[in-house]
């Protein structure tokens, strides 16, 4: 299984980015999909994910200003963040828990400026 991600990038205090992370030798069929971000410093940490169902859970620095979705025929999982912050800026990565395994992107840097 490889994920690949893409749309991080520099944006401005309160705008907006998509991540993107495409899934390629997966079957996408049972997987919970994930975005977690590490700052400079500091762990890598949980900011959302979505069930092949749809059921979604975020962390509550992100409430209300990220969604995270996923398109199962595209075998691909987007964050759409709005109303970024300086306190985004980090690396972000994509992860898929599948059964045969746990699985990561490389990673995407988001730098938001005040």
């Amino acid at each position: 299984v490889q994920l690949q991600a893409s749309g991080g990038g520099l944006a401005q205090a309160g705008g907006s980015l998509r991540l993107s992370c495409a899934a390629s030798g997966s079957t996408f069929r049972t997987n919970v999909a994930g975005w977690y971000r590490q700052a400079p410093g500091k762990q890598r940490v949980l900011v959302a994910y979505i069930s092949f169902g749809g059921a979604t859970n975020y962390d509550d620095s992100v409430k209300g200003r990220f969604t995270i979705s996923r398109d199962n025929a595209k075998k691909t999982v987007y964050l759409q963040m709005n109303s970024l912050r300086p306190e985004d800026t980090a690396v972000y990565y994509c992860n898929s828990k599948e059964s045969s395994g746990d699985y990561w992107g490389q990673g995407t840097q988001v730098t938001v400026s005040s």
